[in-house]
C-alpha cells in the first residue's frame, strides 16, 4: 500500500509551526486552540494503472482537514488564516481541493472550517493532480 500520511502531516507541521496543535487522529474536540486535524480519509488503487501482477502502482488519496479556532474575537478570520495556510501547504504538494465549508458548532466560542484535498500518488510517492 502506498502511504504518505506522515510526509502529509509534517509539511503541515512545518508550515504551521508548533504555536499549532496539528494531529492525525480525530477527537469531538480539540483540549489546545488552534488546532488542525490533518486525515487520510481514502486510499484505494488508482486501477488504470495498476499490472498484470496486481501492484499498486498508483492510489487515489483524500485528505480532510478540519481547523479549529477560538480567539475571543476574530475566531472566524484566525480560522480563514489557519485554513489557507493549510491550502497553500496541500497546492504546493500537487493536491486539488475539492471542497471547503464553515461547520457550525454547538459550542458558539469554537469556529471550525472544514477542506478536502484529493490527488495521485505513485508507488514511488510523486504527487499527481487528478
Amino acid at each position: 500500500m502506498i502511504d504518505i500520511e506522515n510526509q502529509i502531516i509534517t509539511a503541515v507541521m512545518n508550515a504551521l509551526g508548533e504555536s499549532v496543535d496539528v494531529k492525525s487522529d480525530l477527537t469531538q474536540i480539540p483540549s489546545f486552540f488552534p488546532c488542525v486535524y490533518v486525515v487520510e480519509a481514502d486510499n484505494y488503487t488508482y486501477t488504470r494503472s495498476a499490472d498484470s501482477g496486481s501492484n499498486e502502482n498508483h492510489v487515489n488519496v483524500m485528505y480532510e482537514v478540519q481547523c479549529y479556532t477560538n480567539d475571543a474575537s476574530g475566531k472566524k478570520s484566525a480560522c480563514k488564516a489557519l485554513f489557507a495556510s493549510v491550502d497553500e501547504v496541500f497546492l504546493n504538494l500537487g493536491f486539488e481541493r475539492t471542497t471547503k465549508t464553515n461547520v457550525i458548532q454547538n459550542d458558539a466560542t469554537i469556529y471550525r472550517m472544514i477542506g478536502r484535498y484529493q490527488a495521485v500518488v505513485s508507488a514511488d510517492n510523486i504527487i499527481y493532480r487528478r
